[in-house]
This record gives C-alpha cells, structure tokens and sequence, in this order.
C-alpha cells in the first residue's frame, strides 16, 4: 500500500484564467480539489515543495492530505498542466477520496529478480510492453506497484497479465489474462541457432 503524504495549501478565493496568472506571478501553482460530492475547492501551492513531490515515484499513486485553513482533505492526484517551454506546473486537479472508496488508478509495474534471469545473461533485453497497467483497488490500498518475476525468463520468453501478483482487493480494468506485459528478446545479431545453443549451454 502506498504513504500518504501531507502538504499544506493556502485557499484562493476565485477560479479564472486571470486569477490563475495572478496566483503563478506571486510564486506559486494553482489548483483544485473536486468530487466527493462536495463543491471545489480552489487553492493555491507552493512551488519549490510541491515539484519535489511531482517527481518524486508514483505520485499519481499516492493519497495526499491537503491541509487548507485548517481543514485537511484527503485526495489523490488526477492531472497536471505543464508548461510546453519550461516543463513547469501551471495547474494541479486533485480528487476528494474516502477511505473506503474503490477507484481506478494506474499503478507502474516492476519487474523483480532481473539478476536471475538466464535471458538476461545471454545478452538479451526485456522488450516492456506495459509499464503500467490500471487497477481497481480501494483508495486505502493502492499499490505501490505491480510485480513480474523475470528470474526463469529465457530469450523469446513473453509474461502475459495473468502471471502479476496482485495485492487483495485489487484487480485489473482490463482482464484480458493473455495481454503481453514483456517479451525477453535476443541481442542484435543473435540467430535462431546461436539461441538454441545458448539456451542448451545454459542447461549443462
């Protein structure tokens, strides 16, 4: 399960283009909580500490305790605008989020034991078709990633869905079971048959 991770923000009072450029002139990002039934919430954040946490891993699968005036909401991350020149925040959404509600999020996968791989030694490279796939979970218990073992993965190896390990409770949107997550292909310039005497080789 992924941490929460609390911030502080300071409430704007009007939503608007203008107010936007106003709130970016004065040193920091605007932004705003929605859903939950509950009206939105316009708030401006701190530059510097708010694109640490951009890039810091799985952001878009962290819960995020807002603290405005005060009141602090619960929230997980769903978009940010970037500026197409300086690649800066210009504009944060944030959905409100009870614990015990089921949301769909995108989580990235990992692929585990890449040192045990028979593949690997030989030379040849995971071909990764998936880096992310979208489950549904509950907003309390979203993973931090999902896990493919790559350690009997020889060259023209493919792992399909079925073979990830997925926390209880949590479940793909979309089952298709034999979608390929990775292939394990051969280095450039291996033949067909310097494949198979690599892989006989290393059997003896």
């Amino acid at each position: 399960m992924t941490e929460t991770v609390a911030f502080t923000a300071e409430a704007r009072q009007r939503a608007g283009k203008g107010t936007a450029r106003q709130t970016r002139r004065a040193g920091r990002i605007p932004a705003v909580i929605y859903g939950n039934k509950l009206p939105p919430l316009m708030i401006s954040l701190e530059v510097v500490a708010f694109e640490r946490l951009i890039h810091r891993p799985g952001f878009f699968t962290h819960l995020f305790d807002i603290t405005v005036d005060g009141a602090t909401h619960r929230v997980l991350p769903r978009d940010i605008q970037f500026d197409p020149v300086s690649d800066r925040a210009l504009h944060a959404d944030f959905l409100r989020v009870a614990a015990d509600a089921t949301i769909t999020v995108t989580v990235p996968v990992e692929f585990t034991n890449q040192d045990k791989c028979p593949g690997l030694k030989r030379g040849g490279t995971l071909n990764i078709v998936a880096h992310s796939l979208q489950v549904h979970c509950r907003a309390d218990a979203i993973p931090e990633h999902l896990v493919i073992d790559v350690s009997t993965c020889d060259i023209g190896d493919s792992i399909h869905a079925a073979a990830l390990v997925l926390p209880a409770g949590v479940s793909l949107v979309h089952t298709d079971l034999e979608a390929t997550i990775v292939t394990l292909v051969a280095p450039s310039g291996m033949k067909a048959g310097d494949e198979e005497a690599g892989a006989e080789a290393a059997k003896s």
